[in-house]
């Protein structure tokens, strides 16, 4: 896997819409300047793509003009990095017009979370690391100021990488009926907080390292069948990333797609799990009970390591994850570690 540079003060860093165009919107249009300010303090020079701020409507019926964003991102040699505005439902529409010998000959940070899940793949098959997290209108925009939590994320893993990092759980969450909503009147108003409960061990024992993939678990089924989509061969080792979205998906939904996994035999190929906290808090312990049953009990594998209640997806905060690079879950001490540098 390529690793792209990390950042310095005056790079040029681009914001693609690659999803739903809701940052171009004059009800929302406050987010983008709050995350080019947000930049700017670490010396980043930010520009939008010039389809970025378009709005819903013409990037829905645009797939083609949301791919080239992307692509004029990565061949624009003086951009270090592209940050993903928001994520929706549809992604997977820019495939026939993503060159991957461009994102592969241009390494460069990509991030985001939710449908950019898509993206991600996309890098991955590519051949590069990329940062599952930080989504432009999420995370870099948030109200008041960027959460500590998240703000360190960034910082360890785009500007100054550890060999080793750990990866500690927030000691403070919420969820998304507790979300603060999008409009400039609330800019002020920061994202209540409550104690979190920290990391659970569903099951497994001891170490196991491996290199992360995955993301949004809503997003698999849009990807199955598509060039996209790992071979077994390449889900061969790896640690699989899943996290829910903001959709109260029923345990029964996800035992579907667990249940695949499964079929497709990733399940017994990967050396670990690592699940994110849902953004739905009455989830919580309702969705351990089906990672028991399909993966310890279908699957008969009550001994794979699952790293449960993540900081990773669409509960708050989030942190940021590189894709593609070596972790370690050490199930008896409750601890995640990123055992290289994050970027070059």
């Amino acid at each position: 896997m390529i690793k792209p540079k990390r950042l310095h003060k005056g790079d040029k860093v681009a914001i693609v819409s690659l999803s739903r165009g809701m940052i171009g919107e004059k009800n929302f249009i406050h987010k983008y300047e709050l995350a080019k300010n947000r930049l700017g303090e670490y010396g980043l020079e930010v520009v939008a793509m010039p389809n970025a701020l378009k709005g819903i409507d013409y990037l829905y019926r645009h797939p083609e003009a949301r791919a080239q964003d992307l692509m004029d991102a990565f061949r624009d040699p003086e951009i270090k990095a592209v940050f993903n505005a928001i994520g929706g439902d549809d992604t997977i529409r820019l495939l026939p017009y993503i060159d991957f010998d461009v994102l592969r000959n241009n390494p460069k940070i990509f991030t985001g979370f939710s449908d950019s899940t898509t993206n991600h793949f996309m890098m991955y098959k590519a051949g590069l690391v990329s940062y599952y997290g930080l989504s432009v209108m999420n995370n870099i925009a948030e109200y008041v100021e960027i959460n500590e939590y998240t703000r360190h994320a960034m910082e360890m893993t785009l500007f100054t990488p550890q060999n080793t990092l750990p990866i500690p759980y927030s000691v403070f969450c919420s969820y998304e009926k507790d979300k603060v909503w999008w409009k400039e009147e609330n800019m002020n108003q920061a994202t209540p907080r409550y104690p979190n409960t920290g990391y659970e061990v569903i099951q497994g024992s001891g170490k196991v390292t491996g290199e992360l993939l995955g993301g949004c678990v809503d997003v698999f089924p849009e990807l199955l069948g598509t060039s996209l989509w790992p071979t077994l061969d390449q889900w061969e080792g790896k640690i699989l990333l899943i996290e829910t979205s903001e959709v109260d998906m029923h345990e029964m939904v996800l035992s579907w797609l667990l249940r695949n996994l499964h079929a497709q035999g990733i399940l017994h190929a990967i050396n670990g799990i690592i699940v994110g906290k849902p953004a739905v808090e009455e989830k919580l312990e309702r969705y351990k009970d089906v990672y028991r049953q399909v993966v310890g009990f279908e699957a008969n594998l009550p001994d794979l390591p699952i790293l449960y209640n993540v900081n990773v997806g669409h509960a708050y905060p989030i942190g940021v994850f590189p894709l593609g690079l070596r972790y370690e879950i050490d199930c008896d001490n409750k601890m995640l570690t990123l055992l290289e540098s994050a970027t070059a």
